[in-house]
């Protein structure tokens, strides 16, 4: 385990901050293979009632997991990831990303723990949600 101490419900993980710039937008879709219009075409965006270009559901579960990975260590193996989307993530934005230890159970491989994750941005709360991993012994 990579954590100092053995997680304990209630723990509370360092914020995790993002911007959202364009480039960062776009490189993730791309990354995660989104080619919609929406998350690289400003233009089409604002077309479709937009203010703006704005990021992925892939691209802000993948920060949920990398908010919880960075806090346990490069050992821990993700075993379930599950968010809701809330107010969208526009370009220009920052998205700040917390999380508290909900449940750890002990097994025989390790803790298992999962984190209540939220991201916010000056509309609100963007993504809500839970991530399990095994942190093994």
């Amino acid at each position: 385990m990579t954590l100092a101490t053995k997680p304990a419900v209630g723990d509370v993980l360092p914020e995790l901050t993002i911007d959202a710039s364009v480039r960062n937008i776009v490189a993730t879709a791309i990354a995660t293979r989104d080619y919609q219009d929406v998350h690289h075409d400003i233009a089409a965006a604002q077309e479709r009632g937009s203010k703006t270009i704005f990021t992925n559901i892939l691209t802000s579960n993948g920060y949920c997991i990398r908010l919880v990975t960075d806090w346990t260590g490069p050992d821990a193996i993700v075993k379930h990831a599950s968010i809701r989307l809330g107010v969208p993530n526009y370009a220009g934005d920052a998205l700040t990303l917390s999380g508290t230890v909900s449940t750890v159970e002990d097994t025989a491989e390790g803790p298992l723990v999962t984190v209540a994750v939220r991201g916010r941005n000056s509309l609100g709360d963007h993504v809500t949600g839970t991530v399990t991993v095994l942190i093994p012994a």
